[in-house]
Formats: C-alpha cells, sequence, structure tokens
C-alpha cells in the first residue's frame, strides 16, 4: 500500500515563502508522475502543480506560476513544493499526489492522496 506523507506547513507572512514536502513509501512501486493539489474552505480542491517522475518535466497552475516551485528527489522519492511571494489567497491545506504502479504479483495502477497539510498566509 504506498502512504504519501506531506510536511512543512504552517503559519507564514504575506510576502513570504515555505517549503512542502511529500514522501512515498510502502511497498515496492514506481512512480510515474507526483504533484500538489490545494483546498480551501468551501472550495473545491485544485491543481497546484505536476512534475513527471522520469523526465522531470513540471506544469503549474496559472495562479501560482512564477512564485512556486515543484521538484523531486528520486533517490528518497520525494517531491517538493517551494513557494514565495506567498499571498491570502494561497491559504489552504496543500495535498500530494502520486500516480503509481504498484508491484504486487501483478501491477496495479493506483492514484495516491496524501492526508494534506495547512499552509496559512496571514499577518
Amino acid at each position: 500500500q504506498v502512504r504519501l506523507v506531506e510536511s512543512g506547513g504552517g503559519l507564514v507572512q504575506p510576502g513570504g515563502s515555505l517549503r512542502v514536502s511529500c514522501e512515498a513509501s510502502g511497498g515496492t512501486f514506481r512512480i510515474s508522475s507526483m504533484g500538489w493539489y490545494r483546498q480551501s474552505p468551501g472550495k473545491e480542491r485544485e491543481f497546484v502543480a505536476h512534475i513527471n517522475w522520469n523526465s522531470g518535466n513540471t506544469d503549474y497552475a496559472d495562479s501560482v506560476k512564477g512564485r512556486f516551485t515543484i521538484s523531486r528527489d528520486k533517490s528518497e522519492n520525494r517531491i517538493y513544493l517551494q513557494m514565495d511571494t506567498l499571498q491570502p489567497e494561497d491559504t489552504a491545506t496543500y495535498f500530494c499526489n502520486a500516480q503509481v504502479a504498484v508491484i504486487s504479483g501483478g501491477i496495479e495502477a493506483v492514484d495516491a492522496w496524501g492526508q494534506g497539510t495547512l499552509v496559512t498566509v496571514s499577518s
């Protein structure tokens, strides 16, 4: 069972920076891509950023382009989201997502989610 654990959330002032991370673990698996989504109270979960595991190609929501950077550490099955110039509207719970192939007898495609980490941008 693939498990995603996020860390690094917290309180930051407007204009500040924060980095969150997510580690994938559990069993034998191959990652094809990982990404970040966020959800604010009363709103639907929305896409933030995505990284292709093999190529390293990235994609960002327009709202964070130029301010957020997603990166990966393949040796640790970990991704990071560096968030700069944070604004109050970035306040949300940030969720890690992974598209993996779990190898256990056969191969099973799994869409895994973490439990989320809260980022609050406020003065």
